[in-house]
């Protein structure tokens, strides 16, 4: 099942100029520990093409929330930024399978 079909709610945003957050709100306990476990750093730094190192991962278990920031490809508002509020990087974790 895709992570858009089971979370509540899959959503990114910037975090500064320099940072994207992608935020998992998984609904209740059991989905968070199911989600939870299938999203490990590493499974979402090859998604994203980026170093295990550079990701950061947040448990949020008494919200049922998941966090992810990683550095922005290209600093927000330059001219090859494509996505200048950072809303469409959650589109390919939400099409993630979840085990």
């Amino acid at each position: 099942m895709r992570l858009v079909d089971m979370a509540e709610r899959v959503r990114s945003k910037n975090a500064g100029p320099f940072w994207v957050s992608i935020d998992v709100f998984c609904g209740d306990a059991d989905r968070f520990a199911t989600i939870s476990a299938s999203l490990d750093r590493g499974t979402v730094a090859a998604l994203y093409r980026i170093a295990d190192a550079d990701l950061l991962r947040f448990e949020i278990p008494s919200l049922n929330v998941l966090k992810f920031s990683f550095p922005r490809p290209v600093v927000q508002g330059d001219r090859r930024d494509r996505d200048m509020h950072g809303a469409q990087y959650c589109v390919l974790l939400g099409e993630h399978d979840i085990q």
